[in-house]
């Protein structure tokens, strides 16, 4: 099969016959259609959160069921699937308290990899799911039905981009009469504002340091917008009465970002942490006016999606058309032209460039 293999950090990436893999246990073959660029991958590519090389990447994808291994009964091929990074036991205490995105059953992407070379050489299983490629090789906790009528190239989104924004707010204390801000109005960020405007937040503050991306951020349900200045926390808290806002979810990986979110959290606030910086930055905050205001700091993995519960939810506002995906794909590539399609996705001139394929099986 062919796969788009990064060989080296920061290098371009060159397209490679890899032998294409048989399902074991509990396993599914993927023959993929679509596979969206997420910024995670680009981040991989260039070595911020570590890894081995060779490696596959690319985990925002959906395609339709080649074959199944032994174990596997709800899939048949031919099935349309989503292929997300989401790889869950469901017998550990995450996955147990619904938790999946942070399943403790360690899986080594290199050395469990069922990714090899001709010559038998490892290659390191990207993000668990290797979908720069025509198939993808992934557990079947990894994937969920979808409809026949949805186009692929759209569906793929729920995989990542879709989920980790808006799950981030759904999953998380945002209801009626909400105050939000949303550091970030790319790909992730426009999610988490959609999510924020359809749980029925009043004041919804998108912040970036693009005015065409807040002008689109406007469009996807925010209500203010925020140009990224040096004062961008009292512009903030004057839109919200000097208060400050109940959650502000940082979508971007910029500690920058990190540090203005905190400064405009109201008393008995949160600060939501979605976007990863790399692995060695640092953020700094004051203790004492966390107990002092009664704040909190958390994280949101992948939305803290659980896919039989949120995907379903998520279709269903896309066919009532409350759920903007259409509007997220920037541009679509074959597989050969994906060095160009990963550069406008480095340049953040697009919210989502998607790499589709002419499936092997349907």
């Amino acid at each position: 099969m062919k796969a788009a293999v990064c060989h080296e950090f920061g290098a371009p990436l060159s397209i490679e016959d890899i032998p294409e893999p048989a399902p074991g246990p509990g396993q599914v073959l993927v023959s993929l259609a679509a596979c969206a660029i997420c910024h995670s991958d680009v981040m991989f590519m260039d070595g911020a959160w570590g890894g081995c090389l060779p490696a596959v990447y690319g985990h925002e994808a959906a395609g339709y069921i080649s074959a199944v291994g032994p174990g596997v009964g709800r899939y048949e091929p031919g099935d349309a699937v989503l292929v997300t990074l989401l790889r869950s036991c469901g017998s550990c205490g995450s996955c147990l308290t619904a938790s999946p995105g942070t399943c403790e059953d360690p899986y080594d992407r290199y050395l469990d990899s069922p990714l090899r070379t001709h010559d038998d050489r490892i290659i390191e299983h990207g993000l668990s799911t290797g979908a720069f490629a025509e198939m993808a090789l992934v557990h079947s906790s990894q994937i969920y039905p979808l409809p026949d009528e949805m186009a692929i190239e759209v569906a793929c989104l729920l995989s990542c981009g879709v989920i980790t924004g808006f799950g981030a707010v759904a999953n998380g204390r945002t209801g009626p009469g909400s105050t939000v801000a949303v550091f970030g109005a790319g790909g992730v960020g426009l999610n988490s504002i959609q999510g924020a405007a359809i749980c029925g937040a009043t004041t919804i503050v998108a912040v970036d340091i693009d005015r065409d991306k807040l002008e689109t951020a406007i469009g996807f349900g925010a209500t203010h917008a925020v140009l990224v200045g040096e004062a961008t926390h009292k512009e903030i808290r004057s839109i919200t009465g000097g208060r400050g806002v109940e959650s502000a979810f940082v979508t971007v990986g910029a500690i920058s970002a990190y540090q203005q979110a905190k400064k405009c959290v109201a008393p008995r606030g949160e600060l939501v942490a979605v976007g990863m910086p790399p692995v060695e930055a640092t953020a700094t905050w004051v203790p004492m006016s966390l107990a002092f205001f009664g704040q909190s700091i958390r994280g949101s993995k992948m939305g803290e999606t659980v896919l039989a519960r949120d995907i379903p939810a998520l279709i269903g506002l896309y066919r009532q058309g409350r759920l903007k995906l259409d509007e997220l794909v920037s541009n679509c590539y074959p597989l050969e032209q994906i060095n160009e399609a990963v550069a406008e996705v480095r340049s953040g001139n697009v919210l989502r460039n998607v790499i589709t394929f002419m499936p092997r099986h349907k």
